[in-house]
């Protein structure tokens, strides 16, 4: 062979295996965490009873696949756009088989890191001996995702069919206002993937709900005035448009929340009472001539006092019963029940088959005969059935992978290859695979810091979180690598035990800074990092003021905080920088009017914080949701100029506390070893707080369910 063309050949060759070997290193980058309350306990899966037969755990169904979480159902009138999506019809219509009847499913799921909405067509007529309860052994299904790819990373809600239209919520588009949600209401067409929006821009609907014409859509909005920071029943109003493209949109309702429809003029949604303080179901029937305003609507209770009845669900034209999900005084779940429309009574679902189990956000087949609802999965023999210690989110930023981690206040050793985290009580180590888990500290705990010098030296607070300035709280340090197998093996380094908390470390290793409410508020102070405050100890940042949840800077030069400085006591915060030597103090985010920006952490680089905002607003009525604190909570980063804001996170949870690693971790889940799926959650607090049932309740006598069938 001539020496050139062996050359050739040679270069070739290795240009070949320089690709093939980058094609299959993992990407340079980073990784963030965050914690989000209670999400990876969830294990929601949809499930169906009959709405004419008895409820039993015999024909109790669960429909969707037991693959992450899925909620917020519909069951569609199957169109021939909805059925040409269906690539194998052959396992809806099997040869042999006389009329097929397969039960048509859209749905929100989060499989793959992210938000979708889903189509399962699935053939459950077939002998209840040969059908296994496990929604994974049911003989056919097809299912089609019907977003795949399209609306880039947001979170989607509330999906209907209507005709050749799927009609949803995205948060796709940013409205550039902080404290402004990102929620709108779309239309695509299922055939050619076109999308429009059916909101106005500015504007923020949540909870769509199509007339059974499909002609209107119904939406909880709060209009032109915006959010104004509610956290439990939002003060929104019903409003009404045509969902061919948005227009004569007029304001039907004042005050009401999550419509559903049964005809063209007549439609369910539910509201607190004013006079007894019940969250009830409400009916509102529009004009049959002339416009159409909050004057003209007739409004009327439907749901008596004595318990919460909310999230209702209609069928086209029926007038006979509603779902609803409750909350009675007597009992601490949410149910899902019939209510009888022309009897006035309640009729038993859900507390009948599971009792101890919170169901969610009830809907109603277009024929009235099933009623479907969300709820925890069990326990299932299935190997999809997995807890997480890691669950990884798809980021929209390529070199940053993200995950959410089961636990709070997390944060990663100097190498990236342990992770700190707190479970309330007790912190925790682990290496970021998931192995070597192990508690280190079996007290009341928040917040986690590393040493970036000393080996295995963490840093946490010890006590009471969200308290006064005077609460007994210390920083305690506590090295990890030291007498394996000792739990509370710790050394306090604060003395007057005043609410010192969220300690952070200096790159030298030398220092920590850290809030202390010794002065009768919470300022910021540096301290020896070994020896603590009889090493030394100086303050930072002195006013009748909150500054807190700080964060040192990798070259050392910045610290990062959030403060209400602004406005001290109203909860609001926005993130400062400061040099350590308390020159250079100036403001990095602006949160808005009320707004909260928290929990800064700087990119191992430095050029860069993560932190927790409410900059997008809420994103989806909180009701629909298990328990958040502060469902607004979103993950974004920004550069130290304050340019550059971007949105990591997509959801209506409370996501917080991140945390910045130096390596980049391949974005797939990290299940627990050894650990079984479990499902639980906290219900809405507020709804725990049950109003003193007056005089106003006594003609209704229809609080009390009963245990019959409703006949569609």
């Amino acid at each position: 062979m001539k020496p050139l063309k062996f050359l050739n050949l040679l270069l070739h060759f290795s240009l070949a295996l320089f690709h093939a070997t980058v094609a299959h290193e993992p990407p340079s980058g980073t990784s963030i965490i965050f914690a989000t309350l209670g999400r990876l306990d969830y294990d929601f899966d949809i499930f169906t009873l009959p709405t004419g037969d008895p409820p039993t755990k015999t024909n109790e169904l669960r429909i969707t696949d037991g693959e992450s979480v899925n909620f917020n159902g519909h069951f569609p009138s199957p169109s021939p756009s909805l059925l040409s999506l269906l690539t194998n019809k052959t396992l809806i219509n099997p040869p042999g088989q006389q009329n097929p009847s397969p039960l048509n499913l859209i749905y929100v799921t989060e499989r793959g890191g992210s938000s979708s909405i889903f189509y399962d067509a699935v053939y459950v007529d077939t002998p209840r001996s040969a059908r296994s309860r496990s929604a994974l052994e049911i003989p056919k299904r097809v299912q089609v995702p019907l977003l795949d790819g399209k609306s880039g990373i947001s979170m989607k809600d509330k999906p209907t069919v209507s005709g050749d239209y799927l009609v949803y919520v995205s948060t796709h588009e940013n409205p550039g206002e902080p404290r402004t949600s990102w929620a709108a209401v779309y239309a695509t067409e299922l055939t050619t993937g076109l999308t429009q929006r059916l909101t106005p821009h500015g504007i923020a609907d949540f909870s769509p709900a199509v007339s059974p014409s499909g002609v209107y859509t119904a939406v909880a909005s709060y209009g032109e005035r915006g959010w104004s920071g509610e956290v439990e029943e939002l003060s929104t109003d019903i409003y009404m448009f045509l969902t061919r493209d948005g227009t004569n949109r007029v304001k039907v309702v004042e005050h009401g929340g999550w419509p559903s429809w049964v005809d063209e003029s007549t439609l369910y949604f539910h509201r607190r009472s004013v006079e007894d303080n019940w969250i009830s179901v409400y009916k509102a029937t529009l004009p049959n001539q002339g416009p159409i305003s909050i004057e003209s609507v007739i409004v009327e209770r439907v749901t008596p006092p004595g318990l919460h009845a909310f999230t209702p669900a209609t069928s086209p034209g029926n007038k006979k019963f509603i779902a609803v999900a409750t909350r009675r005084p007597n009992s601490d779940y949410r149910h899902v029940e019939l209510f009888d429309l022309v009897k006035n009574e309640f009729i038993q679902l859900t507390r009948l088959v599971s009792p101890q189990t919170h169901h969610l956000n009830p809907f109603i087949s277009p024929d009235s005969a099933r009623v479907g609802y969300h709820r925890c999965r069990g326990a299932s023999s299935d190997k999809k059935s997995t807890h997480l210690l890691l669950e990884n989110v798809k980021s929209p930023v390529p070199d940053i992978s993200l995950f959410r981690i089961d636990g709070s206040f997390p944060s990663f050793s100097p190498a990236g290859d342990r992770i700190a985290y707190v479970d309330f009580p007790g912190l925790y180590v682990v290496d970021r695979d998931g192995s070597n888990r192990r508690q280190v500290f079996t007290g009341m705990a928040f917040s986690t810091a590393w040493n970036p010098a000393r080996k295995g030296v963490v840093y946490t607070s010890a006590g009471p979180t969200f308290a006064s300035e005077s609460t007994e709280v210390d920083i305690i340090s506590i090295n990890v690598d030291d007498d394996l197998g000792q739990i509370n093996s710790f050394k306090k380094l604060t003395s007057n035990g005043e609410n010192n908390a969220f300690p952070a470390v200096s790159p030298d290793g030398k220092w920590v800074v850290f809030r202390s409410g010794r002065s009768g508020h919470k300022n910021l102070y540096i301290m020896d990092a070994s020896e603590g405050e009889s090493g030394g100890l100086y303050r930072l940042t002195e006013g009748p003021w909150s500054d807190t949840m700080c964060n040192w800077s990798p070259d050392g030069e910045w610290i990062a905080f959030a403060s209400d400085r602004e406005n001290p006591g109203s909860g609001s915060f926005e993130l400062f920088l400061i040099h350590p030597n308390g020159t250079g103090l100036r403001k990095l985010v602006q949160s808005g009017s009320a707004g909260r920006a928290n929990h800064p952490y700087f990119s191992p680089d430095g050029n860069s914080i993560v932190f927790t905002s409410d900059y997008g607003g809420i994103s989806a009525e909180p009701i629909s949701n298990p328990h958040h604190y502060q469902p607004y909570g979103e993950i974004f980063t920004v550069k130290l100029d304050g340019s550059d804001l971007k949105r990591l996170t997509q959801n209506s949870y409370e996501d917080g506390t991140p945390a910045w690693g130096p390596t980049y971790i391949k974005p797939k889940d990290v299940e627990w070893p050894g650990h079984g799926p479990q499902c639980s959650f906290e219900e809405c607090h507020w709804l725990n707080k049950m109003p003193v049932l007056g005089d106003s309740a006594a003609p209704w006598d229809s609080t009390k369910p009963l245990c019959s069938s409703a006949s569609p």
